[in-house]
């Protein structure tokens, strides 16, 4: 279903991620697109199955059960699966998830 406002950098969004990977609430990473970009956004999943990997990010938010943000479970999906926005992070918490995707893609921040 597609919005009028597409999903922004920072935001949690619940998305349809396909069969598998079910209807959940990911994290916007990808910066905004123009009219000659396709319209995709990379974002991050949340789970609540929680592993203790050094790759989880526990962040807590009004918005979202207890659970973390997966830097191991990256995805690009088209806005048309956003279904609808739940909230957004403020910077020092998009930094965190941020530097434990930089740490698994073997980058610094």
């Amino acid at each position: 279903m597609r919005r009028n406002v597409p999903p922004r950098r920072g935001e949690v969004w619940l998305f349809d991620c396909g069969m598998v990977a079910k209807v959940r609430p990911v994290l916007v990473l990808s910066v905004p697109f123009t009219d000659t970009d396709r319209a995709l956004a990379t974002v991050v999943f949340h789970t609540t199955t929680l592993r203790g990997s050094q790759f989880e990010v526990k962040i807590q938010v009004p918005f979202l059960k207890e659970g973390a943000f997966a830097a191991q479970s990256i995805a690009t999906y088209p806005i048309a699966r956003a279904i609808r926005k739940l909230g957004a992070l403020n910077a020092v918490q998009l930094a965190e998830v941020e530097t434990a995707v930089f740490r698994w893609l073997g980058r610094s921040a």
